[in-house]
């Protein structure tokens, strides 16, 4: 920490383009046109390919993305631009200003990497045209723009918040944070080392757990279904949502000073609001499947097509890229005094909040609305499932489709009240008696525990999957015994 003088910048001055006062008029009316022939040309081509289904092919799969990153990629400059060529002063927020180059960055690298897939697919339709259909698979294509979509959001992610670091600044003298001390958890130094080959145990254990998962998915074509697709997202979701905070948390049981960067604080915030709220929309899909699944059995493959599971991802993917980077965004903009110990084992937001020396008003009411989104909403769709699917299932005359009923949603159920139940106690059903150590340990429980059961729960639970890995390593058996 430095001591450092420096003035808070609120808002930014965009000078704009090198235009004569006399035409502004005149050059305004034409980047309008412009604009509004780029949002009707795109949306024009989306429309298209979605309503005519001689366009459902690859090469339109990503030609309709590339035109909603055309869309998008023009709608976060041009507005602005038209707005402050109508305005005596043409500012932007600072907030403004990191949203805009977020968004910036994320659909102009977007572009690049659907430019690169769709060059792939020319390539295979001109070079393989005999072995087109089965190259281009619909997977391969998912697997691509899911690809896309990871990398630049992730690229655009880092940028951002580089620059957002650079603002951690106050007017006056104050003491700069450039790192946060993490207290942990409440173990005694004499088991240190027993806790943490516990939670390393705990860690691998989740890792390999949910790796078995996603390849047993992807190797088995018996469970390349829609329940399965979002069970292999859930599944990456809980690996990647343990990596979030186990690795530090054990760097730092090993570490002399627990320390992380305000940069890493962030970055660590951001991950973990993302792939908790992926899990939470996850929940709500897989919801759906099961409700369709049960009270529309005949009508199953029609109602969850590979297009309504690809929108119910892609939707889940997008919502959650939104919310954790606005959250991450406000904290970005509040400053930190000179306190700078967080009595948890990672980067609470709650906790990142009672340090700051700004005014928080404006995250607690983005936290009170979007909590009602990412919990409330979830929760609630999840428990109107499946009280019409108890309400099927009473009416099924046989004892023997009432248990097999209940076995396909039981360990979805598991899962469901594992997360929510924690989530819900400790966020929307705080009580003034919880003290740090229960708040800590309430966290182990979904952040380490619920990602770790999660493979357990729907291996032993369900006889697909068993299924499945009965059969991939027969299938294995017989070949090194060939071999």
């Amino acid at each position: 920490m430095t001591e450092k003088n420096q003035t808070v910048v609120s808002e930014f001055v965009l000078l704009g383009l090198p235009i004569d006062p006399d035409q502004r008029d005149l050059f305004y009316a034409l980047f309008l046109a412009m604009y509004v022939t780029t949002i009707l040309g795109n949306l024009l081509i989306i429309v298209l390919i979605q309503l005519d289904s001689h366009l459902h092919t690859p090469m339109y799969l990503f030609l309709s993305n590339l035109s909603f990153s055309d869309l998008c990629f023009s709608s976060v400059t041009m507005p602005k631009l038209l707005q402050n060529m109508q305005s005596q002063v043409p500012s932007i927020p600072y907030a403004g200003c990191l949203t805009q180059m977020y968004f910036f960055l994320f659909f102009g690298d977007l572009e690049s990497f659907l430019l690169v897939a769709m060059a792939y697919d020319r390539y295979v339709a001109i070079c393989f045209p005999l072995h087109y259909t089965t190259i281009m698979s619909p997977k391969l294509c998912f697997s691509l723009l899911v690809l896309s979509w990871v990398l630049t959001m992730f690229h655009a992610v880092l940028h951002t918040l580089l620059m957002a670091r650079l603002n951690n600044m106050k007017m006056g003298n104050r003491t700069v944070i450039s790192e946060f001390i993490l207290l942990g958890l409440p173990i005694d130094p004499d088991q240190r080392d027993l806790f943490y080959a516990l939670f390393l145990a705990m860690y691998v254990t989740t890792i390999l757990g949910n790796l078995l998962i996603i390849v047993l998915i992807h190797l088995d074509s018996h469970l390349h279904t829609p329940m399965y697709l979002f069970l292999s997202n859930l599944s990456f979701s809980d690996l990647c949502f343990s990596s979030v905070t186990m690795p530090k948390l054990l760097q730092n049981m090993q570490s002399q000073v627990p320390s992380i960067p305000y940069a890493g604080c962030l970055t660590q915030m951001y991950f973990f609001l993302f792939f908790a709220d992926l899990e939470s929309f996850l929940l709500v899909a897989m919801a759906y499947d099961r409700y369709v699944a049960i009270c529309f059995p005949l009508h199953y493959t029609t109602i969850m097509s590979p297009k309504l599971c690809f929108s119910l991802l892609m939707l889940s993917w997008v919502l959650t890229t939104f919310i954790s980077l606005l959250h991450t965004l406000l904290m970005a903009r509040l400053s930190f005094c000179a306190d700078n110990v967080i009595p948890h084992f990672f980067c609470d937001m709650s906790a990142l909040l009672k340090l700051a020396c700004s005014d928080i008003l404006i995250n607690e009411m983005v936290i009170f609305v979007l909590g009602g989104l990412i919990i409330f909403v979830p929760f609630l769709l999840i428990s109107l499932s499946y009280a019409w699917i108890v309400s099927s299932i009473l009416k099924v005359p046989s004892a023997r489709g009432i248990c097999k009923a209940f076995s396909t949603c039981g360990s979805h159920l598991s899962v469901v009240s594992l997360f929510y139940g924690t989530i819900i106690g400790l966020y929307l059903c705080p009580s003034a008696n919880n003290s740090t150590v229960k708040e800590t340990i309430m966290a182990v429980m979904y952040t380490v525990i619920t990602p770790m059961l999660n493979p357990f729960i729907y291996s032993l639970r369900n006889q697909d999957i068993k299924g499945a890995l009965g059969r991939v390593f027969s299938k294995w058996t017989i070949q090194l015994s060939l071999g």
